[in-house]
């Protein structure tokens, strides 16, 4: 297996000394979709935010074989893009264009190149036509779509999503399974949906209390009732996979 994201004994605490990760360890390999499931408070958006920079602790952490350090931060933000849990956190140009074409302006890119990676970003995610419209006056599911264009069009080589059928209705949770699982490129979530889960991802990681407690394939994750339940995670109902 070709590794892309290598973690190794990562812990973490928070300023006020409350610990959030425990010896971390973790690989992850290229072009699977790995599922990060746990409780509130597990510590799964920090363990994200370590992915690329954004929280950086004791431990090691490896993209594309290259350590996390600052003279490869930006680099390593190059190659992973981070889709955050609220789209507004992420929107917050005047227009759609303004905010896909941020990352490349940024990435010193010539105008037409900046174009050209829009007009595919927004292509990906079902949302041409949109670039003159203003993010703040689009649905729930409009922002979220529109928020991994902004990832995608600094063609990441990782995508980390952070719970992305949070507060989408039925329909719009759907078509952003079908949207993700068609993007070619290795893929980490962190979700509560354990449906979408099991939907999307052939692998699942359960997180619990900063610690890893589970790494197996979705189906046997999913199937283990005791150990979901044992971590606060047990559907209500069977899982079905839905065929998005």
């Amino acid at each position: 297996m070709d590794k892309v994201v290598e973690i190794e004994n990562l812990s973490y605490s928070y300023p006020d000394g409350q610990q959030a990760l425990y010896g971390i360890n973790l690989a992850v390999g290229l072009d699977e979709t790995v599922a990060l499931i746990g409780p509130n408070g597990a510590g799964k958006s920090t363990l994200l935010l370590h992915l690329n920079g954004i929280m950086r602790s004791d431990g090691t952490v490896r993209i594309l074989g290259i350590p996390l350090e600052d003279k490869n931060l930006k680099w390593v933000r190059s190659k992973v893009g981070l889709v955050f849990q609220d789209p507004d956190d992420q929107l917050f140009m005047p227009t759609v264009f303004d905010d896909v074409a941020f990352g490349p302006i940024n990435m010193g890119y010539a105008e037409e190149e900046v174009r050209g990676r829009v007009s595919k970003a927004l292509q990906w995610v079902g949302m041409n036509g949109y670039e003159k419209r203003s993010p703040h006056h689009l649905s729930i599911g409009e922002k979220k779509r529109i928020s991994i264009a902004t990832i995608l069009s600094m063609r990441p080589e990782i995508l980390v999503i952070d719970e992305p059928t949070a507060n989408l209705d039925p329909r719009a949770k759907w078509e952003l399974v079908k949207l993700v699982k068609g993007l070619p490129m290795t893929k980490i979530v962190a979700s509560h949906d354990l449906e979408m889960v099991a939907a999307l991802c052939e692998r699942t990681i359960i997180l619990d209390e900063g610690k890893i407690v589970a790494d197996d394939a979705t189906l046997n994750i999913m199937s283990n009732i005791d150990l979901l339940e044992r971590h606060g995670l047990a559907p209500a109902s069977p899982i079905i996979e839905h065929q998005a």
